[in-house]
């Protein structure tokens, strides 16, 4: 899925108040160079597990009872966008989205 924004009407409409969706996931920096930081919610539960893929759709980082701020080191990746995905205990996606590397 390929999201394109032009201006801040996106910005704006994520930062309603009233919208349903609430970010559980931040993360910093984009584009990242050697380490990219993952930061979850308080409300966050530690058997969520947590899935990077590159944009081919290859799993290639995964991390099970995720911390509250996680590091990740980015040596082993290639140039490229990424995608992230949260999932709780049966497997259900909390949340997604995507990030850049670049070297």
């Amino acid at each position: 899925m390929l999201l394109l924004a032009f201006g801040t009407s996106a910005q704006v409409r994520s930062g309603n108040s009233g919208d349903a969706t609430i970010k559980m996931v931040k993360y910093y920096p984009n584009p990242a160079i050697t380490v990219i930081n993952f930061e979850f919610q308080k409300n966050y539960d530690k058997s969520y597990s947590f899935q990077i893929y590159n944009f081919v759709g290859k799993k290639v980082y995964e991390l099970q009872n995720v911390n509250q701020k996680n590091t990740i080191n980015l040596d082993q990746f290639n140039r490229g966008v990424y995608i992230y995905q949260l999932r709780d205990q049966t497997g259900k996606i909390l949340e997604a989205g995507k990030f850049q590397v670049v070297k």
